[in-house]
């Protein structure tokens, strides 16, 4: 029997203003609008010296903004007005509103400049939402 090598399927390209708390494997276009560091420090594990950065993006395309949180390396990437591709990004929620962010599994590629202007009115990570548990009779 003849093993079939599993065909990659073409990736579905997510707009900002489709994202919703608590989704995950969105590939997206954006441009970076500003980056900030909120971290910098190094640790001493064992024999090797562990540097942990974080930093605040606000990312957006031509229909919204939300800020990205870049770890370590890929805080070298995230530099203003650089066109860059998330693949397999998901949704953190920090302090009720939402967070894009790629872990280990999702990756980010600086790509050619878009023709698109970044629609900086509409920042979805300034909608704070709240869960609701909702109990059923």
């Amino acid at each position: 029997m003849a093993e079939s090598k599993p065909t990659m399927r073409k990736p579905e390209f997510t707009k900002v203003d489709q994202l919703r708390p608590g989704t995950t494997g969105h590939t997206l276009t954006v441009k970076v609008v500003s980056s900030k560091m909120v971290l910098q420090k190094g640790r001493t594990a064992g024999p090797q010296v562990r540097q942990m950065r974080l930093a605040e993006c606000l990312v957006g395309d031509e229909t919204g903004m939300i800020v990205f949180t870049a770890r370590n390396d890929q805080v070298d990437v995230m530099k203003p007005d650089t066109t860059i591709i998330l693949r397999n990004a998901k949704i953190d929620m920090f302090k009720g509103s939402m967070r894009l962010a790629v872990d280990k599994w999702g990756r980010i590629e600086v790509t050619d400049p878009a023709d698109f202007t970044v629609k900086e009115d509409s920042n979805l990570s300034l909608i704070e939402y709240e869960l609701v548990t909702v109990v059923e009779q």
